[in-house]
């Protein structure tokens, strides 16, 4: 018995200090990315990185339903019936367009709150990585709560329920997200990098411009335009099988 408490004891050790080191190479990285003013190739890398991590544990979550449990902790309690389980548990499409515009929308607000804010903390216990998905959890229900509203809408119109035989009006009227539709906005949304995606997911969820600013800490209506304009330029391009130039 006392072999297996010090065993134990060994074990527990160990995670310390290597939580220990992660939050401190963590903390020596926050400063270079200050340093730089969260811009540049080295924030970019950061930010790719992990979007790619989050996607990845998302979709885990998702898969095994523990998302949900988490969810619940927070305060999000999203009740998901046994059809949505086993959506989630089967189809990896449905998890991958969840994920996306999960991260996509996370991203931001971790850079304005976490990073730029002060919000994280080396003595606050939790790796940035941790953190960040800590932001996930917060964003995921309003993906979820999305998703259920537009499921709800096709299943009228399968019925050809009477109040959708004039088209529900949409608040997404950018002429790229229309021309490429959502299933080719949500693949591009997982190759494009953090900014557009966000950019992208907050005009599918009917964002005007100006709320985008406030939301992405933009500096103006203009460079949310010049996004989309290079998104949508590499878009029509990729469509018509040429190369992008831009």
């Amino acid at each position: 018995m006392l072999a297996n408490m010090n065993k134990l004891f060994a074990e527990d050790t160990r995670r310390l200090q290597e939580n220990l080191q992660r939050r401190e190479a963590d903390r020596l990285l926050l400063e270079d990315l200050a340093a730089r003013n969260f811009t540049g190739p080295r924030y970019r890398r950061f930010e790719d990185e992990l979007a790619a991590y989050g996607m990845a544990v998302l979709r885990g979550w998702m898969h095994s339903g523990y998302i949900f449990t988490l969810a619940a902790t927070r305060g999000f309690s999203l009740n998901p019936s046994e059809a949505e389980l086993e959506e989630l548990f089967r189809d990896s499409d449905a998890r991958e367009e969840l994920a996306v515009m999960t991260v996509a929308l996370a991203l931001p607000r971790f850079r304005k709150n976490a990073l730029e804010g002060g919000g994280w903390r080396f003595e606050g216990g939790a790796s940035l990585a941790t953190y960040f998905m800590g932001a996930c959890l917060y964003e995921f229900p309003n993906q979820m709560r999305t998703r259920r509203a537009q499921r709800r809408r096709w299943h009228l119109q399968d019925r050809g329920d009477p109040r959708l035989v004039i088209p529900v009006e949409s608040n997404v009227d950018d002429p790229a997200v229309i021309t490429a539709g959502n299933q080719r906005v949500r693949d591009a949304l997982i190759k494009a990098e953090a900014r557009t995606a966000a950019v992208v997911a907050l005009t599918l969820d009917g964002y005007s411009q100006e709320e985008m600013v406030e939301l992405l800490g933009e500096t103006s209506v203009r460079a949310i335009e010049g996004v989309l304009h290079r998104w949508r330029k590499k878009e029509k391009t990729a469509h018509q099988g040429g190369e992008c130039r831009d």
